[in-house]
């Protein structure tokens, strides 16, 4: 019989686990954290782990560290409801086999213990330390996004990050560096679509004295200031036809030639870039060289936009108060209300993080806090100050939301009283009326119930 072992403080999400993996007809051992699981393993090698990040007396990052120094470890699967790009990349180097994002479908975490067990992994380099998290979230999709990053960044392949304005495609490039083979080298960001074509050649390849009229001494590009490290070309689909000829020829070869140059020198450097444009259908419109996007997507991340991953709007909101409160000395702000959090779900995003960033930081200075509805609504429509400054500040139901579907305003409250509640989906299910399963349930699938929601959601 195959044994797993789970791990998890949390007693509700412990025994879910346990007994799906029982009805499968696994044996299973409980531990409720990083000491039981140390007992357990001194005891009896499982074949299969399944641990939390976050548990007492430890990590499942520790745990998994300590794994590692067995003989024929067993595979670990780390679930959490707080993942970054620091924890998933830091697992995936380590060797855990996948990182599961909670609440999750038992029948994904099945599949993957399946595949687990029959696809045993040996452990890559540890991830060195870093500092606060670049990236905010814990919503599957982002989550897919770590996992992508921790597998591609120790490779020196050149990478394509697609997703729109403001999805924080800079971020994922700058987490790609830090957890890269030369996180110790430079990080040269270029943003392609802010140069004039006539000046971008210069900018990226340098240029020697006298070159053109202008060009008064020697000038170093990007290239060659990014070697041993990382450039990061930013709306890479704005570069002309013209240009795109000669950055292929660098990324065919690896040799620069500043214009003025004689000759060209080789650097050897990790080529990153973004784009929020299609650049496959700006292939088939011939406005964007074929051969070049094969060269610079040696592989792809795609970022999903805020409005696709709403559930992660609590912790962006508590991240960027804390950072505008420590950058701009403001007193420590209380929590959103219920209004705002019900309003800042339902607005659409079109400036997706970047935008939230903005509209957080503007309600800090103008009001201080996130509890007065009236001032977000002001800024999220446009509406007259006198107009906007007339809505209760603490009822969840007294703004006029854009119209949207009926699941999505109810996820929309849902959030808000989550985030009433810090966070805890027991006090939110509590207030809610609902099981806390059912809460779970609605935050990850607001598209309706499921005939058999008794043990698939945790």
């Amino acid at each position: 019989m195959t044994d797993v072992l789970v791990v998890d403080d949390d007693l509700a999400i412990r025994e879910m686990v346990a007994l799906a993996l029982e009805k499968r007809g696994y044996r299973v051992v409980r531990a409720p954290g990083l000491a039981a699981a140390r007992a357990a393993l001194r005891e009896h090698r499982p074949d299969l782990i399944i641990s939390d990040i976050y548990m007492p007396g430890g990590t499942g990052l520790d745990l998994l560290k300590e794994t590692r120094g067995l003989d024929d470890p067993p595979p670990l699967i780390l679930m959490t409801a707080r993942g970054t790009i620091e924890t998933a990349a830091a697992s995936l180097q380590e060797g855990v086999f996948d990182y599961l994002a909670k609440p999750f479908d038992l029948e994904v975490m099945l599949a993957r213990v399946q595949a687990a067990l029959a696809d045993r992994i040996l452990a890559p380099p540890v991830a060195k330390e870093g500092p606060e998290s670049l990236i905010v979230g814990s919503h599957p999709a982002l989550v897919a996004v770590y996992k992508a990053i921790g597998k591609v960044a120790p490779m020196k392949v050149p990478v394509l990050i697609l997703g729109e304005t403001g999805t924080g495609k800079e971020l994922v490039a700058r987490a790609l560096h830090r957890f890269g083979a030369r996180p110790g080298g430079p990080f040269v960001p270029v943003h392609c679509g802010a140069i004039p074509d006539t000046l971008i050649e210069s900018e990226l390849f340098g240029h020697r004295r006298g070159a053109f009229t202008d060009a008064q001494k020697d000038r170093r590009g990007a290239l060659a200031l990014a070697h041993g490290g990382t450039v990061f070309l930013d709306e890479l689909g704005e570069i002309s036809p013209v240009f795109q000829v000669k950055l292929l020829r660098f990324l065919e070869d690896g040799v620069i030639q500043p214009l003025g140059a004689e000759k060209g020198e080789a650097v050897d450097v990790r080529v990153v870039a973004a784009t929020h444009r299609d650049l496959k259908a700006m292939v088939a419109a011939g406005t964007f060289r074929e051969d070049l996007y094969y060269r610079i997507a040696g592989f792809e991340v795609r970022i999903p936009p805020l409005r696709e991953r709403i559930s992660d709007l609590p912790d962006l909101v508590a991240h960027f108060q804390a950072r505008f409160q420590r950058d701009l000395g403001l007193p420590e702000p209380g929590a959103p209300s219920p209004a705002v959090m019900a309003l800042l779900a339902a607005h659409p995003w079109p400036g997706n993080v970047r935008e939230l960033g903005h509209v957080v930081r503007r309600a800090l200075i103008e009001g201080g806090s996130l509890e007065d509805a009236g001032v977000l609504a002001r800024m999220l429509s446009g509406a007259e100050p006198e107009l906007a400054g007339s809505l209760p500040p603490q009822s969840p139901m007294s703004f006029t939301p854009p119209f949207l579907p009926l699941e999505d305003l109810e996820q929309a409250y849902i959030l808000a009283v989550l985030s009433h509640c810090g966070g805890n989906k027991t006090e939110a299910a509590r207030l809610l009326g609902i099981e806390r399963k059912t809460l779970a349930r609605k935050l990850r699938r607001p598209e309706g119930p499921d005939p058999d929601d008794s043990e698939r959601d945790l």
